[in-house]
């Protein structure tokens, strides 16, 4: 059977002794539209509805649990681990033997838990939809680093009422629309480069971007809020990526400012599991992210804060802060496996930070570059250009940076 006669698999998935009904009304939906669906039971506290084609017992195996033990304990704890571990383990064997398409889950707090851990073994690009009780809050430690689309539940995920329905319905319509699209042709064998970005770094990122493709590159880019610092980290030390271009490092003055955009204290092991060329830059490290004004933490009212839009407050970071970002920033590149290079502009690290800029603190920038330099291990090559991040001359240079470190890696 060809690729195109072969009727795709949907995987439904929650815990059918309190989700059973609305998991069979999405189950229906999916069965309307010409797609399979095997639906596997999680549930632990009581007997599904109906038999579904992979019980809670074969999941509790899975992770190496007895259901009948978990019901007699009903230690919540131990449930959630042995269920999340099972389903994670089944669904990685339904991927890897094709029986696998596309997946969807509804459910509370405890349900988006164990469901999102399976998901997030899939790769990037296969249809996860999750429709979720929690879906409307920072649903960051769910999605990770893939591509699940997260839909709110608006009321509890509990019967099938007016609201509920079209919820229900639009989710099954959602994975229903991903998995029968076409697929993108590949992009062939190019080498892949991550690049990192925010709207202050854009013009650097886009100018250094035309000139990487032109050589042949598949450029990557990712939007510096936490979540694509993280999404970047996995695919280098996945081996995926063949050199990095991490001008945006601001996810790192927001983790020492507490800011809404960090990326984790991991952020700084970015290269350090694999040998990938990388050329760091302190991209808009003079700011730190909030929400919207009125969210500011109280401890900041006092500083430069800017409203970059309506939901985003940007706060200028300070000479201290300054400090502490630089000694993150001569971490990565201490840790980095493969060959590192530093390009410091001195003219301004965002479009904000440049004479007459609403940023430009000189003196915190040069807490930063002289830390960093403090703090390198030798042999580290650190290159200063004379003019802002977005100058032309910047993006040039780190572009022409990235290229020669590649090639040498090559040996040509």
């Amino acid at each position: 059977m060809s690729e195109e006669q072969k009727r795709k698999t949907a995987v439904v998935t929650g815990s059918l002794d309190t989700k059973g009904i609305e998991i069979e009304f999405v189950a229906d939906l999916l069965r309307q539209s010409g797609l399979d669906v095997l639906v596997i039971d999680f549930g632990v506290l009581g007997d599904p509805p109906y038999v579904p084609q992979i019980s809670s017992t074969e999941v509790a195996q899975a992770g190496g649990g007895s259901l009948e033990q978990l019901r007699r304990r009903r230690e919540k704890t131990e449930a959630m681990r042995v269920m999340r571990a099972g389903l994670s383990r089944i669904i990685q064997d339904l991927f890897a033997t094709d029986r696998l398409d596309g997946i969807l889950s509804m459910g509370g707090s405890g349900g988006t838990v164990i469901a999102s851990a399976a998901m997030r073994q899939l790769p990037v690009g296969l249809p996860k939809v999750l429709v979720s009780t929690i879906g409307s809050g920072d649903v960051s430690p769910y999605v990770g680093a893939r591509d699940i689309v997260i839909i709110p539940s608006v009321v509890d995920v509990a019967g099938i009422n007016r609201i509920s329905r079209m919820v229900y319905t639009n989710a099954a319509a959602a994975l229903t629309g991903m998995m029968l699209a076409p697929r993108p042709e590949a992009a062939g064998d190019r080498p892949v480069i991550s690049a990192s970005m925010f709207g202050n770094t854009t013009a650097c990122v886009d100018r250094a971007r035309a000139q990487l493709e032109a050589h042949g590159y598949e450029v990557l880019v990712f939007h510096a809020t936490g979540g694509g610092g993280k999404t970047m980290q996995n695919l280098i030390a996945d081996g995926l990526i063949a050199g990095v271009l991490d001008i945006t490092t601001t996810e790192l003055a927001d983790e020492v400012c507490g800011g809404v955009f960090s990326a984790g204290v991991e952020r700084v092991r970015l290269g350090a599991t694999v040998q990938t060329p990388v050329v760091l830059a302190p991209g808009c490290v003079d700011m730190c992210n909030f929400w919207a004004r009125d969210q500011v933490p109280e401890r900041y009212k006092h500083r430069l804060l800017y409203e970059w839009n309506p939901n985003v407050t940007l706060m200028r970071t300070s000479v201290e802060e300054n400090r502490h970002i630089g000694a993150m920033l001569a971490e990565t590149a201490n840790l980095c496996a493969g060959p590192v290079a530093i390009l410091l502009p001195l003219g301004g690290v965002s479009m904000l930070d440049c004479p007459r800029g609403a940023f430009w603190d000189p003196e915190a920038n040069r807490a930063c570059f002289e830390t960093l330099r403090r703090t390198l291990r030798p042999g580290l090559s650190v290159m200063e250009v004379d003019c802002n991040i977005n100058d032309p001359e910047f993006a040039d240079r780190a572009a022409r940076t990235l290229l020669w470190m590649l090639d040498t890696q090559r040996g040509e």
